[in-house]
């Protein structure tokens, strides 16, 4: 009797125990998925961006487009975002961007890393038939992704702007006869002067390198960041102001 005792909690337990397992499955898989669909999201600057006026219609469907209203663009500016980010986080860039005359668009990526899907300028431009010249660009992962859809479609692109960012190994664009930037923050982590410098030679000898002094990584947009992630020593309009100095020219050089 006292063996049939003890065995008793063994018994409820074992009959508990595939629930448990069950439980912590779905918390799992619960957690994995808020983990891997996760973007920052944008600051209210960035959301009030996102309402159109007689300068600018904004449209989210089938992505984020801002479109010039006071003139009918034939350059456009695809742009990917960086790792994690929700695209409405770029919002008063990429406003600035059309309100001085260009179509711009910006795709949701797959999990929101557009590793996931580098070549999706390619369906972007032929939606868009109306216009004839395309630049593109994009911020930390989005920047790499965007250089290497370039050299793998490099008749389709008019011009590439790297944000915080540099191409892989395996883009080879040196030969390409376009416009291109690489914008960096000299408070940035991992995208500085030497590992840029290391790839000079898969970019085209013309290239014109902006280095933003007392700028960071993450405010090439405006999303929430965690306080340690802030690095930069000017504000986020400044350094806004320079990229959008710097990445202009590019897109009116692709335009002549």
């Amino acid at each position: 009797m006292l063996l049939t005792m003890m065995n008793q909690p063994r018994r409820r337990f074992a009959k508990w125990l595939p629930a448990i397992f069950g439980a912590v499955i779905v918390v799992a898989l619960l957690w994995g998925l808020r983990w891997a669909t996760y973007a920052r999201p944008p600051l209210p600057e960035a959301l009030a961006a996102l309402q159109s006026d007689e300068q600018v219609q904004v449209t989210d469907a089938p992505w984020l487009t801002f479109a010039p209203r006071q003139s009918a663009p034939t350059t456009g500016f695809v742009f990917y975002p960086g790792g994690r980010v929700d695209p409405r986080g770029y919002a008063t860039l990429m406003r600035e961007i059309a309100s001085n005359g260009y179509w711009v668009v910006v795709p949701q990526m797959p999990l929101n890393m557009a590793v996931f899907n580098p070549n999706i300028a390619g369906e972007i431009m032929a939606t868009y038939p109306e216009i004839d010249r395309w630049v593109i660009g994009g911020h930390s992962v989005g920047g790499a992704m965007a250089a290497q859809h370039t050299a793998r479609h490099p008749d389709g692109v008019a011009g590439l702007a790297i944000w915080a960012s540099y191409p892989p190994n395996s883009a080879d664009l040196s030969d390409l006869d376009i416009p291109v930037v690489s914008i960096y923050g000299s408070r940035e982590l991992r995208v500085n002067d030497t590992s840029v410098g290391e790839r000079q030679h898969l970019l085209p000898d013309d290239t014109r390198y902006v280095r933003v002094e007392g700028g960071d990584h993450h405010q090439f947009g405006s999303y929430e960041i965690e306080p340690e992630d802030h690095l930069a020593t000017i504000s986020r309009a400044s350094q806004h102001a320079q990229i959008i100095a710097a990445t202009l020219p590019i897109l009116e050089a692709a335009s002549r």
